[in-house]
């Protein structure tokens, strides 16, 4: 039979040492999430973001093609997990700069990789990527025809240059460790306003320093305490006219492929924070009486509720390893399985961790206990990468209307 979840032993190699560094690296970090403002907490974890470079990390999450270490998503499902369990800030930095970098992976050519992914492959700094999709008033309808405003950052050409401007939030480290920028941005803006959406669109990568990014505000999240969300402008920005990613008007394709590629990561991120609530409650459970005879693990309700956890985090790995392959190996039923372990990791991890929470009963809501952290953090699964209601309405849905879309496809039948 085709199905195997055994590592090999490549896998389980970097199954350990991704464990070993998030506990001796990434544990420590956390500290960096006390302290007042967003970006004193983002950049508290320079040294941590540092050290995940130097090690090798972000190597391992560029593709071997493009002169990377990664053999595939299902490894950086492996190494995230085991990152984002110990420390999810600064895990979704680099995460979320391997996401700003997609575009240029999925469309870039040859030379545009060769020369814009060249500080991402070194083992020293804190290069950072930033994928400018998102923009202040949403971008559920980014494909919106006129009445409706779909993306409003606007690119022109004059000369050999594309002039970039718009407003720009939600992106990840978008405005570097010093308001300076990120090293590469990957702006998706209108080239073309007087066309239909899916030609009106583009994506045009920004190197640093670039000179009209303007700072509005660091996010104060409620999750990822430590990660920088900024909010941001986009003023006469010029980019040279060889930087556009893919296809003038191939932005909305380009961008929906990215988010693809990102969503069975989400799934695991939800399996990562369930899996630190649920050691943590089954710790308590045999350790804690709380004033009776037998440890509370004896109860019957308690052992449920720990099977019923446990049983939910190993079906939304299965789940989102899945996904990872389908993608891997470019399957037809990649985008439904990744958007399906999307929805049900993230979802999982927000009743999951409450579930557990109600197993330790008050103490859980003492920040010494980890669930409450592990809750806020798991409060943005749901909503990011692609809103759930959203990605269900123009995934999932518009899938299932597809006159030949077999249900069987995710199964391997078809």
């Amino acid at each position: 039979m085709a199905i195997d979840f055994t590592l090999t032993p490549q896998q389980r190699e970097l199954q350990l040492t991704s464990r070993k560094f998030a506990a001796e690296v990434l544990a420590e970090a956390r500290a960096a999430e006390v302290l007042a403002t967003p970006e004193q907490r983002f950049l508290a974890t320079r040294p941590a973001y540092e050290a995940m470079v130097a090690a090798g990390y972000l190597r391992k999450c560029i593709p071997a093609p493009a002169g990377g270490e990664n053999a595939g998503l299902t490894d950086m499902a492996i190494l995230a997990e085991e990152f984002y369990s110990v420390n999810p800030s600064v895990t979704l930095t680099m995460l979320g700069s391997v996401l700003g970098l997609l575009p240029l992976l999925l469309g870039g050519t040859p030379d545009q990789c060769k020369r814009l992914l060249a500080p991402f492959l070194k083992t020293a700094g804190a290069p950072l990527a930033a994928f400018c999709s998102s923009e202040p008033g949403g971008s559920a309808n980014a494909a919106s025809p006129p009445p409706g405003e779909g993306v409003r950052t606007t690119a022109r050409r004059e000369g050999d240059n594309w002039i970039i401007n718009g407003r720009k939030k939600w992106v990840s480290s978008a405005t570097g460790w010093n308001r300076d920028g990120a090293d590469l941005l990957t702006v998706v803006c209108r080239t073309d306003p007087a066309a239909p959406p899916e030609a009106a669109i583009s994506i045009i990568a920004v190197e640093r320093p670039a000179t009209g990014l303007v700072f509005e505000r660091a996010i104060d999240t409620l999750g990822h305490r430590a990660h920088l969300v900024p909010q941001f402008g986009l003023n006469d920005v010029a980019a040279p006219h060889h930087n556009l990613l893919g296809q003038q008007g191939g932005g909305l394709a380009l961008t929906a492929a990215a988010f693809t590629g990102t969503a069975a990561l989400v799934g695991i991120f939800g399996v990562a924070l369930m899996r630190a609530a649920f050691a943590f409650a089954l710790h308590f459970a045999r350790t804690e009486k709380r004033g009776g005879v037998h440890p509370i693990i004896e109860h019957q309700a308690v052992g449920y509720a720990l099977a019923d956890a446990k049983t939910t985090i190993e079906a939304a790995r299965t789940l989102s390893w899945r996904a990872c392959h389908a993608l891997d190996t470019q399957s037809p039923a990649a985008e439904e399985l990744a958007v399906q372990a999307k929805i049900y990791g993230s979802e999982a991890a927000v009743r999951v961790i409450t579930d557990l929470m109600r197993v330790v009963g008050i103490d859980s809501y003492d920040h010494e206990a980890p669930f409450g952290s592990l809750l806020q953090d798991a409060l943005a699964l749901p909503i990011f990468d692609g809103g759930n209601i959203g990605v269900r309405r123009r995934q999932l849905h518009m899938l299932f209307k597809r006159d030949d879309y077999s249900p069987l496809a995710a199964s391997g039948a078809a």
